[in-house]
């Protein structure tokens, strides 16, 4: 949700209202193609290692051949007889130091190469270590203009810390859908463009005349007053551009020599037309998050472009609703992961909708100074925060992106600074983007773990914002497996359940892997069944249930007392999902149980599959 000068009335007919708000213009002009920093496993690395002997392995080095002792004739065959494998020659530059012998293979060799040839050194007891001499450089900065006004990005008081991310990840090869107002074919956008759809069935919710299309652009949703509603009047406002806002945010072209930086420029989006004058119906909503994520929807052709991230930067009060919740189960079926607004009211997320339903990421804002900002919703509902900017401080300190300057129908591309969590939402599905285009096989579940367990403190008070601010570099590295964020894409394992029983929390499974999934059964109409997880002191621990397509089962996770702590209570066939965080400072035992209460029983028609990640 963006937050703008004057709020924007609720319909009341429309269940679901896009909040927005106006910043201050900052404009130019902009174009160009994106220009990826990802570096696959196939392109070279450097031409030089470095091999350390174990003190006694080689002889001490006088002040006058210290630079250039080399290598005994022993040591010398086996790095020799190691670069053959790959079919290179090698030679000694010198000693540095730390009294390793620097060497230098004959052209540059990829990753691969570099791992057979140090295994081979490294299988002489003698050498302490072996490691490619990495040739290190500036981290990647785009030339983008306008790019040094993108504090939230790079600032350490509350940016996502994106530019090393930006060395390892681009998005590349992940559509992101961003569900809101439309796009305009902005030059600092429009090639990172895909396909897209408009679900707008109401003509004076669409504002272009017509239904639903394959022609996503925004008209312009300016409205009139008392056209979004009875008396009192609400007052008029112009059009918002917000989808072209949040999709420069995501994915801007980058590095094109003007205008802003997008967090995953190598991504595409695919803009779901559902937004438009006064707001938008839940029914089409949800119509365009199932159609995005690669579901059916009739009368509509299958999307060529399904989107493993889906961006929803509105909401309206009221508990979450079953049209929504379905709508979000359906995507997570497919794996996509849904990142949710919490909304611009400054109340309990509880009581905002998408932000409140069971599934998806839900992001809270921080001003530039990293505390919430004073707009932002809060409560258990949210899952972290991400910069959305606080202009009562001053423009500048609002989040700069893509923008149109028409009042009403399409006017000149610009760019402006916005704030409120519409602007938080879209960093987050940015760095989800990253994430993905390393790791394309976490679930929903292990993405949000990660973002959990990657965030950094607050460095200002921001009570009840999630597990803190998103960290785009340690995120990533999570999803590579390279540490943090527990659940990752590494080291995951699949177990059964086991055929002693666990129906009490003194005779539950211990589950000891980070990332598990579990295959089990409801025997009978009596049976439950108890998984204990020792969770580490400031980690999160996501439960994701799938049950039979012809039973409801639920999800519960309780404390060593008992005392539920967090549950899941859908329908028939659905997917429960619940997580807790350990905010204390020691580990704790938690108690995950799956709970009978209706439908298909036995080991066979009563399977079910838990997945655990901390």
């Amino acid at each position: 949700m963006q937050q703008r000068r004057s709020s924007r009335p609720v319909l009341r007919s429309l269940s679901l209202a896009l909040a927005l708000a106006l910043g201050a213009v900052a404009g130019a002009q902009a174009g160009g193609k994106p220009q990826g920093a990802d570096r696959s496993a196939a392109q070279p690395v450097t031409d030089r290692i470095i091999v350390k002997y174990r003190d006694g392995a080689i002889a001490p080095a006088t002040t006058a051949n210290a630079r250039l002792a080399s290598p005994s004739a022993a040591q010398a065959r086996v790095m020799s007889d190691a670069a053959n494998e790959i079919g290179l020659r090698i030679s000694h530059l010198r000693r540095n130091a730390l009294q390793a012998h620097v060497m230098k293979l004959e052209r540059f060799a990829t990753k691969p190469e570099l791992d057979r040839v140090l295994a081979r050194i490294k299988a002489d007891p003698n050498v302490e270590y072996a490691e490619p001499d990495r040739i290190m450089q500036v981290m990647f900065t785009p030339n983008d203009t306008r790019y040094g006004e993108q504090w939230h990005y790079f600032e350490a008081t509350a940016g996502i810390n994106l530019p090393p991310a930006w060395d390892k990840a681009t998005g590349a090869g992940i559509n992101v859908a961003v569900i809101d107002t439309g796009y305009r074919p902005h030059p600092d956008l429009a090639a990172n463009i895909v396909g897209g759809y408009d679900f707008i069935n109401d003509t004076f919710v669409s504002v272009d005349g017509d239904g639903r299309d394959a022609d996503a652009t925004d008209p312009g949703d300016w409205y009139t007053n008392a056209a979004c509603g009875p008396a009192p009047a609400p007052p008029s406002s112009d059009s918002s551009w917000h989808g072209t806002h949040v999709a420069g945010t995501i994915a801007a072209v980058t590095n094109n020599g003007i205008g802003v930086a997008g967090v995953a420029f190598g991504a595409k989006v695919v803009p779901i037309r559902a937004l438009g004058r006064c707001g938008g119906y839940t029914s089409d909503i949800a119509d365009g998050i199932i159609w995005a994520s690669g579901g059916t929807v009739a009368g509509l052709p299958a999307n060529p472009n399904p989107a493993r991230v889906l961006n929803l930067s509105l909401g309206g009060s009221g508990a979450c609703d079953t049209t929504s919740q379905n709508a979000i189960n359906s995507a997570r079926s497919r794996n996509a992961v849904v990142v949710v607004a919490a909304g611009n009211s400054n109340v309990n997320a509880s009581n905002a909708s998408p932000a409140n339903c069971q599934g998806v990421i839900t992001v809270a804002a921080v001003g530039r100074n990293g505390g919430k900002a004073n707009y932002s919703n809060f409560g258990a509902a949210v899952a972290v925060a991400a910069p959305g900017g606080n202009m009562s401080t001053g423009t500048a300190n609002g989040v700069l992106s893509t923008l149109n300057a028409g009042a009403q129908g399409p006017g000149a591309d610009n760019y402006e600074f916005y704030q409120g969590t519409s602007m938080a939402t879209p960093h987050v599905a940015g760095v989800v983007a990253l994430m993905l285009s390393k790791n394309a096989s976490l679930t929903p579940d292990q993405v949000k773990t990660m973002l959990q367990n990657t965030a950094r403190p607050f460095p200002a008070t921001c009570s009840q914002c999630g597990s803190g601010i998103i960290d785009a570099n340690a995120a990533v590295d999570a999803a590579m497996g390279n540490g943090g964020g527990g659940g990752g894409g590494t080291g995951g394992v699949t177990i059964n359940e086991t055929t002693a029983s666990n129906n009490t929390r003194g005779t539950a499974q211990a589950i000891t892997n980070r990332s598990t999934t579990v295959n089990g059964s409801i025997s009978s109409t009596t049976d439950t069944d108890f998984y204990s997880v020792s969770l580490p002191a400031g980690a999160t621990l996501s439960a994701s249930l799938t049950p039979p397509s012809n039973a409801d089962y639920d999800l519960q996770i309780q404390n060593s007392a008992g005392t539920v702590i967090a549950r899941s209570e859908l329908g028939t066939g659905q997917v429960d999902t619940a997580s807790v965080r350990n905010s204390g400072t020691t580990a704790t035992t938690v108690f995950v149980r799956v709970v009978y209460y209706s439908g298909a029983t036995g080991t066979t028609n009563g399977r079910y599959t838990l997945r655990l990640s901390w």
